[in-house]
């Protein structure tokens, strides 16, 4: 919701990354048999996604990205 809300005056992408990347790793997901699951430039490619899509695909999205951890 930051990334398209826009709750912040500058940074939203960022911080919305930033909170992915945080959680995460506090839910003990970001890393699968010692390999992190997400590098920076799928962060990057996620985030500009999320950011360009319309929102009525939010849960085509939200799938794709569970989807994408998943594996």
């Amino acid at each position: 919701m930051i990334i398209k809300d826009h709750p912040f005056t500058d940074g939203n992408k960022r911080i919305a990354a930033t909170l992915f990347i945080y959680f995460m790793n506090f839910y003990g997901l970001l890393f699968k048999d010692d390999k992190e699951i997400i590098n920076s430039k799928t962060l990057a490619a996620l985030t500009l996604l999320i950011a360009e899509s319309n929102p009525k695909e939010k849960n085509l999205i939200i799938d794709l990205i569970i989807n994408y951890m998943g594996n």
